[in-house]
């Protein structure tokens, strides 16, 4: 999605090659030759630098190895049983969350939203769904959302095997950990805008949790501006023996699927599909994620892999084969890796929460045949610190230049809209700035 060109800017600054990504934006000789100044990515201030320096590979490892040890948490398994099964799992998860929101003094409330979901496909019977959610309520903009999300159950090969160990230490006990050392790490603190850690369940089974989540921030009109799934983030090395510690995927979908024939056409005229520096495409072929239950429901939505992924260890039951080891055992986990997941994640979210929102209602004039462009957009009062148009080349992956213009609804600039693509970004006063907006034609 458009929203989180910011966001790849954060995986630089967090795996450490920021400083390439500076050297290559300070070389740019843009043609045709156009205003701004280079762009550059924002620096995390101290807040945000001591938080993330808290994130823990040990205490990643303890939450990963507890939910190993409840045996299997598949969806279907039990829900009663205090120390095997889902529900024993469930239990232990918002426990700990509630010890991590006693840090908060009010500000993060944990809850198990539950619902049946009846029989269908892979739910041979009625089955109680349950997420777990810490929120923690933004001091300024309450109703401004942010989500980030791991799935806390497991399978082996045969989907509806709910007896078996399915340990899920990769898939996905590695996402559960970033949402919650991330919760553990922020809970003392108070962002602008909320933040969601959530937990949730039925996503082997078919996307059920998150959906549910979903469908019930879009009923209550919450304004979800962004969801980070982690999904199988667990392991830097692949089944061929490739090792990549500081490399992560990010999967996000150009055109959101909630989207109409003619919102999709007007943003393909002006080549709003390919705006991020990513991979896109919704998820890898024959997979899906939880982000996609938020991308039907109109919110912008991203997953997190791991770089290269080894399948002996994903959705397998646990045996050895001709001495090759197959299931989803913690001893393949890379624990370091983990948490720079983490980091990656914790850098987003509280500057997306921090910041101002992302631009409304943006659009750019197309009435008239002229070499300038003026772009209008809803004025937002938490943009305290002005607004900017970033612009790039057409066939730039990243936004590269930027033109303030202060605390204004429309700009023009000496910019042809046939020659660049150009967004709107609001500003805060604190230094954080929003996502850019891309505009519609109007």
């Amino acid at each position: 999605m458009r929203l989180f060109s910011q966001l790849s800017l954060s995986l630089l600054l967090v795996f450490g090659v920021n400083a390439q990504l500076q050297n290559v934006l300070d070389s740019i000789d843009p043609w045709p030759p156009g205003p701004g100044n280079v762009l550059r990515a924002q620096t995390p201030n101290a807040e945000l630098t001591q938080m993330l320096n808290q994130i823990d590979p040990n205490r990643i490892k303890a939450i990963i190895n507890k939910l190993v040890s409840f045996g299997t948490r598949h969806t279907l398994s039990n829900q009663t049983d205090p120390v095997r099964g889902i529900g024993a799992a469930r239990d232990w998860i918002a426990a700990e969350m509630r010890s991590y929101a006693a840090a908060s003094n009010g500000r993060m409330t944990v809850t198990v939203p539950s619902y049946v979901q009846q029989p269908t496909g892979r739910i041979p019977n009625a089955t109680v769904i349950s997420n777990i959610v810490a929120t923690l309520k933004g001091s300024k903009e309450p109703n401004r959302v942010y989500v980030v999300s791991g799935h806390y159950d497991s399978r082996v090969s045969d989907v509806l095997n709910a007896v078996s160990d399915a340990p899920g230490a990769d898939d996905d006990a590695s996402g559960v950990a970033v949402s919650m050392e991330l919760a553990r790490v922020m809970a003392s603190h108070q962002p602008a805008a909320t933040i969601m850690f959530a937990v949730v369940a039925g996503e082997e089974q078919g996307l059920f949790g998150s959906n549910f989540m979903a469908t019930t921030l879009k009923q209550q009109g919450v304004d979800v501006q962004g969801m980070l799934d982690n999904d199988i983030v667990g392991s830097s090395k692949a089944d061929d023996g490739t090792v990549a510690p500081f490399d992560i995927r990010m999967f996000a979908s150009g055109l959101p699927p909630s989207n109409t024939a003619s919102q999709n056409s007007n943003l393909a005229s002006i080549g709003g599909e390919n705006d991020i520096r990513t991979i896109y495409r919704p998820d890898r072929f024959l997979r899906g994620g939880d982000q996609s239950s938020f991308l039907s429901q109109g919110f912008a939505a991203v997953r997190f892999t791991e770089p290269h992924e080894n399948f002996a260890h994903q959705h397998q039951d646990v045996r050895i084969v001709n001495g090759v080891q197959f299931g989803d055992l913690a001893e393949f986990v890379d624990f370091d890796f983990v948490a720079r997941v983490a980091k990656v994640n914790g850098a987003t979210l509280w500057s997306l929460a921090q910041a101002p929102g992302t631009p409304k209602n943006v659009v750019i004039d197309t009435s008239n045949l002229t070499n300038n462009s003026t772009l209008k957009w809803t004025a937002d009062p938490a943009a305290d610190g002005g607004y900017e148009i970033v612009w790039r080349q057409t066939d730039e992956p990243q936004w590269s230049r930027v033109i303030p213009v202060g605390s204004v609804n429309t700009a023009n600039v000496k910019l042809s809209k046939d020659n660049v693509q150009m967004g709107v970004r609001a500003v805060g006063k604190n230094g954080f700035k929003s996502p850019a907006a891309f505009p519609s034609p109007n």
